[in-house]
């Protein structure tokens, strides 16, 4: 039978607030699963504008006053977290051509905010969060669908103490396969999707290794004139175990989320604004997501 000190103790291992933070650069628990802020994209998520240079920022804020268990209950502990993290994205979009495919590359800076407590513990954390990189982006464009395909690399850039039970940074490398695809209409009608699977190498300070998982955005609604306004959201699913030492101790995460979302475009500027509640939630905690975004062209 687990007990309430063995779920206690496995507390600051099952911690996934990847689900904080935005594109690529999450405030994290110490032994987190993913390294991709979930929800971080949808409107024309599979659309990489034309060749160009382009600057995107996400700000996001994450709160949260529940974390659970395996089963999707409350675990009986202590617990609030308010993480904002300010991100700067910059996409080069090239004439050059690969399979019929543009290629692109990208980088990610976040700046991080970390606020929470966690039984006994109380941390505030502000600094640089784990840099996202990705010299190798592919994009095609049809009529009525766009594709794009990545490989997102999350470097181990992010302030990271392995005494606290959360960190700003993971403190291990992140490999990420990207595939991504926007169906619109000619009536305006779009349905969108980011398919993600994300690897994980070891964090030398723990000897721990997070385990490989499954996520997605999506998103689908109605454009019309300058205004796109639906629903979207992710789901994120691990799909191993963590492994400390070599073992497996499990700890699989899973989580669901859905809200509205709305883009308005003026003067070659982008700007969108969402919001997403987790529904689902297992060996994470469970809260709430704003986001906005603003794409231009530089």
């Amino acid at each position: 039978m687990t007990t309430f000190t063995d779920r206690l103790g496995r507390l600051c291992s099952l911690l996934a607030v990847t689900a904080a933070l935005a594109a690529a650069a999450p405030a994290r628990a110490t032994e987190a699963v993913a390294q991709y802020p979930d929800g971080a994209e949808g409107i024309m998520a599979g659309a990489v504008p034309p060749p160009g240079t382009y600057f995107l920022n996400y700000l996001t804020h994450y709160t949260a006053h529940r974390v659970n268990d395996g089963d999707g209950d409350k675990l009986p502990v202590n617990f609030r977290l308010n993480a904002t993290a300010e991100v700067a994205r910059l996409l080069y979009v090239s004439e050059y051509q690969i399979l019929g495919g543009n290629w692109g590359a990208h980088i990610l800076v976040p700046v991080v905010n970390l606020d929470y407590d966690l039984g006994p513990f109380s941390v505030r954390q502000f600094g640089l969060g784990d840099i996202t990189v990705d010299p190798f982006i592919l994009s095609w464009h049809w009529p009525n669908f766009h594709l794009v395909t990545a490989l997102d690399i999350y470097l181990p850039t992010g302030r990271y103490d392995k005494t606290k039970p959360l960190n700003i940074g993971a403190n291990h490398w992140g490999f990420e396969p990207v595939v991504a695809g926007t169906y619109l209409s000619d009536s305006g009608f779009e349905a969108s999707a980011k398919l993600m699977y994300a690897f994980n190498t070891r964090n030398t300070d723990t000897d721990y290794r997070s385990g490989q998982a499954f996520h997605t955005d999506f998103f689908t609604g109605q454009h019309w004139g300058d205004w796109t306004a639906g629903l979207g959201g992710y789901w994120f699913r691990q799909t191993t175990g963590d492994r400390r030492g070599g073992t497996d101790i499990g700890n699989r995460g899973q989580a669901f989320a859905l809200g509205p979302a709305l883009q308005y475009d003026f003067g070659g500027i982008s700007l969108i604004g969402k919001w997403q509640h987790e529904f689902v939630s297992e060996n994470r905690p469970q809260g709430d997501k704003l986001w906005v975004k603003l794409v231009a062209r530089l």
